[in-house]
């Protein structure tokens, strides 16, 4: 166990000499020692799950005996679905698009055809499948796949118009090859195209239908390996369905029409039908449409069959969406999707294709969904969709996740939620519910916030490796919408998705809500059971900006209040004068735009229904033709009653208690006027963006970064500058050259400015003379500054509404390089000391549960004695880590990276103690050690790709991570060795023992006359012994690599592959033996006979004719 004593390292630190990295040497005073329980074995790194709807879905099958379902996608990504949180993601190493997919159905495995004309066999007897075998195609490429029901033998139709067979078994080719050319009549001059269906009979297995795509069906007779039968048809054709019967089948084509041919009379389809044409009156044949690209065929026994199709409409529906088309008996039903389909499959009682299918569903794959539509209900209405299939309803711009959040917390979020759901769906149960839930140990409460373009907020339970949506907030019902295009207001600052989410703060224990958008806006919200109306939006305007001036000479006085809707409301503390009355801010254009909002709050009552409800909006306003700047960071503290927000003009505290403005003032005022670090307005140089942005931050202007120095602070005298009452002596300083720049100038200069990057309320000592804790904020900085911020709170109850909150700054902390990510502070024992909270109340309650649930949570500040330091403050920029002590300021620093930079950082519990976790552009996640700052972990884990994964990495406690791996999916991985352990019991299950149903009854009749189903064996045409070899060069084998680590799911598994292998080994060895016997026995009376018949030759050898 590693032992640390920070105080004998940090005293022994001056504040020179700390700018070289310190090892922490081993304590010497057991008093004095932090112990340290976390090492390297502690940690180690692995996906877990992936949630959320497959990215560029390209493919679909189903087992219906097992109900799982299968989906492949454009990446080469595999995602299996069963019952509700039931998931599984794979990965095709080639990252090549699925074209198609098989299951070997109740068997565990699955086959998956590749664009890059590969196959492989997937075993799904375990946790987490894998490849047993892969076969490479070398001269042809795949176009389609069948694989019937209960064989081993997979046709495999090229783009050259040849069908191969594979034995899924072995994964080996059968020397039995139907040439395109055998197929196909041999007058006809051109090539037939691409197989673009194959199919056995439903009732003879020996007869093989073959679609080429210019629109010739072929019957092949695989025994007597010739056409039965040819079909041609003027149109390509796209795909091909059976009736169960083996008599008819339909083609469906690319001018829109379906043909149904019975098998027997090849010479004309015995109907031809265009679903979606208009039929002209002259009897001549009616307008083309659409293509069709797939049409399935599904008996019942008791009415009309079912005929599903896609595609197929005219072309003068211009615009219209994607419809499925599902016609039974004399009703044909119009499906309007919300996105292109990219496949159906319709779900029938049955996986026998000789029996009557009984359909009772219908799976649609969409771009962007996955629709599926009940078949038995009138209306086809859809059932509710279990899967957490909606995180991409709108993109996702922000993403926050809290591990071992509060246990009522899911509870409230759910029974607020289950309120907003949707009615109108299917009655009956979700139709795929194959697999088994995880036997997980992790109990911990897990909750996902994302925020959305569309204003949205949605808040997710992510326990024991699930994910279920729990409420989702509208953050845009606060704000008037524009009604046309005309109307469209010209403040905005985006061009699209004004109301989109830039960042949160959620306090779990109290509930408080705080979001950012774009449009430089902040919301307060509050948790409420009880459904509220809103007369006006409490609403607080403020006016940040950054000139040379406000550098110089601080405004000194003058009386100005903040902007507030209602009259009465509680002033700041510098205020004397009552508020004023909201601005009507100039937007004329004769003049620059100033005073007004991005936005324009609602003005009409707003409902507001149990959940999270708007407190306070606050919103920046443009100044002087300059739009407000984006918010960089954000905080809130419900123990305080305080907002802070800032960006790149400084910072802003809000007290959403009084509905005042407390603060607001630029970055550099921060700076005392002793303080080394302050910043003068200078040219711009190397643009500087917030952190988390993509740009390398060291500036090299850091000779006395390290000097861990805090001057005593300035009591702040600035006031609150207010949007309605402007000092005319602004105007008349040297700020002349300000108002004057060119726009070019002003952003260039704007992009160079310090922007705060992050905070953290705290109970501290905000001066290096301070003996006692008291409430403080941590400000970081894009330039790598940590400045101290003290607060005076008034004391609790009514006092707390009336007398203000005061405010000074304590000069600089602490200096880093790269901007500042994270903050945090620990005891003297090197445990993680949060923000306080007050506990959750309801506000619509009555006064007296009021006061029963706040209570503050009870404080234990620690006393600093003489001498000794009883907290420590843990920074962390895009650069360096930094561990300061206090009250005495001296540090401890590691480098984290010199190549690239942190985009993300955070101060997590893990194994009953805490370390920082980090996440670098160069793809390294990384761990360190608190408070020594010792590396723990560095894994090359994934190189950024994308902003997406910066903007939306985050990492919690207890060794949890997620980031956005594509606009819809999201990644969960864990850090933790102990969740990496334990990874196989949490993990669902997909394949459970199930007993195939028994096959359909062929009658008496049936029986006696042969008009059953005629099986065919196989193995006798396409095994080795009749068909030969293949072409060794025709296709490569590629053993999996599902061996060593499939060995475990596979032998939990009933039958597991490779015993099925030895089975099939056993039983061809026992013929094999029973042939040789019998060839022994053969030879033996051989042998009986050549000596019977020496003998015999030898008697009569010498003898006459006559003698005989």
């Amino acid at each position: 166990m590693k032992k640390f004593n920070i105080r004998k390292v940090l005293d022994g630190l001056t504040a020179a000499s700390s700018s070289s990295s310190a090892a922490a040497p081993p304590g010497t005073r057991e008093n004095d020692v932090i112990q340290e329980t976390l090492q390297s074995e502690h940690f180690q790194l692995c996906k877990t799950v992936r949630h959320g709807f497959p990215h560029q879905p390209s493919s679909m099958a189903f087992d219906p005996v097992q109900k799982i379902l299968a989906v492949g996608t454009q990446s080469g990504a595999l995602r299996l679905f069963g019952r509700a949180g039931v998931e599984c993601y794979c990965q095709h190493e080639s990252g090549a698009a699925v074209i198609q997919l098989q299951f070997l159905i109740n068997e565990g495995a699955l086959v998956s055809a590749l664009a890059d004309d590969s196959i492989h066999l997937w075993n799904l007897r375990q946790k987490l499948p894998a490849i047993l075998h892969s076969l490479k195609f070398n001269r042809e490429r795949i176009t389609y796949c069948h694989l019937p029901f209960q064989s081993k033998w997979l046709y495999i139709g090229t783009e050259r118009g040849n069908i191969h067979i594979v034995n899924v078994e072995s994964f080996t080719l059968s020397g039995y090859v139907i040439m395109w050319n055998k197929a196909i009549e041999l007058s006809t001059k051109t090539h037939p195209g691409p197989v673009v269906h194959i199919s056995d009979n439903p009732m003879d297995e020996g007869k093989l239908l073959i679609g080429f795509e210019c629109g010739i069906v072929v019957l092949w007779d695989l025994k007597c390996k010739k056409a039965d039968y040819r079909y041609n048809y003027d149109e390509a054709i796209h795909s091909v369905a059976w009736h169960h019967e083996g008599k008819q089948f339909v083609c469906s084509h690319s001018d829109g029409t379906l043909t149904t041919w019975n098998v027997r009379a090849p010479a004309k389809p015995a109907q031809t039908i265009t679903p979606h044409g208009k039929q002209p009156k002259d009897g001549k044949k009616p307008e083309p449409c659409k293509p069709i690209l797939k049409v399935e065929y599904k008996t019942t026994r008791a009415g009309d069959p079912f005929m599903v199709l896609s595609g197929g409409l005219s072309y003068d529906t211009v615009g219209r969406r994607a419809c499925l088309t599902v016609m039974h008996g004399k009703s044909t039903a119009v499906l309007e999707m919300d996105y292109p389909i990219v496949d159906f499959l319709t779900l029938c009682e049955t996986p026998y294709p000789n029996d009557f299918q009984e359909p009772y569903a219908v799976v649609v794959l969409l771009e962007k969904d996955l629709v599926v539509i009940d078949l038995g209900q009138i209306g086809y209405p859809i059932f509710e969709n279990p899967y957490p299939l909606t995180i991409h309803e709108s993109p996702v711009t922000c993403c926050e996740y809290f591990a071992d959040c509060p246990a009522e917390l899911i509870p409230a979020l759910y029974s607020v939620g289950s309120r907003q759901k949707r009615q109108g769906y299917s009655k009956k149960e979700w139709p795929i519910s194959g697999g088994n839930w995880g036997q997980g140990t992790q109990s911990y409460p897990e909750i996902i916030i994302t925020g959305h373009a569309d204003g949205s907020i949605k808040f997710w339970d992510a326990s024991a490796l699930m994910l279920q949506v729990l409420y989702k907030l509208k953050t845009a019902k606060v704000f008037e919408r524009a009604r046309g295009k005309e109307e469209k207001p010209s403040t905005d600052i985006v061009e699209e998705d004004p109301f989109a989410i830039q960042t949160l703060s959620w306090c779990p224990e109290s509930r408080m809500l705080c979001v950012a958008g774009v449009s430089a806006h902040v919301i307060i919200y509050r948790f409420s059971k009880q459904e509220v109306t809103t007369e006006v939006v409490q609403l607080l305007e403020v006016r940040m900006q950054c000139e040379l001036s406000d550098v110089e000479s601080p405004d000194p006085g003058g009386e100005q209040t903040p902007t507030l809707p209602t009259p009465g409301a509680s002033s700041s503390p510098q205020e004397s004068e009552p508020p004023s009355q909201p601005s009507t801010g100039s937007n004329s254009s004769d003049g620059p735009r100033d005073n007004i909002p991005c936005l324009q709050v609602r003005s009409s009552p707003l409902k507001q229904s149990p959940g999270y409800q708007v407190e306070l909006v606050v919103q920046l306003v443009w100044v002087s033709g300059e739009p407000p700047q984006q918010i960089t960071s954000l905080a809130v503290n419900s123990s305080y009653g305080l907002v802070v927000f800032g960006n790149s003009n400084g910072l802003a505290v809000v007290d959403y208690l009084q509905n005042t403005l407390l603060l607001n003032m630029g970055t550099t005022e921060l700076y005392s006027p002793s303080d080394p670090y302050q910043r003068q307005p200078r040219s711009p140089r190397k643009t500087r963006q917030p952190s988390g942005a993509l740009c390398d931050s060291n500036d090299g202007s850091n000779a006395s970064e390290d000097r861990c120095k805090s001057p005593t602070s300035a009591r702040m005298s600035r006031k609150i500058s207010s949007p309605t009452e402007q000092k005319p002596d602004l105007d008349a300083k040297d700020n002349s050259f300000s108002r004057s720049r060119s726009s070019s100038v002003t952003s260039i200069d704007r992009e160079s400015r310090e922007a705060i990057s992050a905070f953290h309320f705290c109970e501290s000592f905000p001066r290096k003379t301070d003996g006692l804790v008291s409430p403080s904020l941590l400000v970081g900085t894009t330039q790598g500054s940590v400045l101290l911020v003290a607060l005076s709170l008034p004391p609790g109850g009514d006092q707390r509404l009336q007398q203000p909150v005061g405010i000074s700054s304590c000069g600089t902390l602490v200096r880093l390089k790269g901007g500042v990510l994270t903050m945090a502070l620990l005891d003297a024992a090197g445990a993680l000391l949060p923000p306080s909270y007050e506990s959750w109340y309801d506000p619509n309650a009555s006064d007296e549960e009021k006061e029963k649930s706040r209570r503050r949570r009870p404080a234990s500040p620690p006393s600093s004695q003489e001498g000794q330091d009883s907290q420590y403050a843990v920074v962390c920029s895009e650069k360096q880590a930094k561990v300061v002590a206090m009250p005495s300021q001296t540090c401890i620093k590691h480098n984290i990276t010199e190549s690239s930079f942190v985009l993300r950082a955070d101060v997590v519990q893990m194994g009953g103690t805490n370390c920082i976790a980090c996440f670098c552009a160069n793809g390294h996640i990384m761990t360190l050690s608190l408070p020594s700052l010792r590396p723990l972990l560095d894994v090359n884990y994934l190189p950024l790709t994308d902003m997406r994964i910066a903007r939306t990495f985050c990492f919690s406690n207890l060794g949890q991570a997620l980031y956005l791996t594509s606009p819809t999916e999201i990644q969960r991985i864990t850090y933790s060795q102990e969740t990496c352990d334990n990874l196989q019991e949490m993990l669902s299950e997909l394949f459970t023992p199930v007993e195939t149903p028994e096959a359909p009854n062929r009658g008496f009749f049936k029986g006696l006359f042969g008009g059953g189903a005629q099986s065919l064996d196989r193995e006798d045409l396409f095994g080795e012994t009749a068909a030969g070899k293949a072409s060794r060069s025709l296709a490569q084998h590629i053993p999996g690599p599902g061996g060593m680590e499939g060995m475990k799911g596979a032998a939990s598994g009933v039958v597991g592959e490779l015993a099925r292998a030895r089975i099939a080994l056993d039983e061809r060895g026992q013929k094999l033996g029973e042939l040789e016997e019998r060839t022994a026995a053969m030879m033996a009376s051989a042998d009986s006979f050549s000596k019977h018949a020496h003998d015999m030759m030898l008697k009569y050898k010498d003898k006459k004719w006559y003698q005989l």
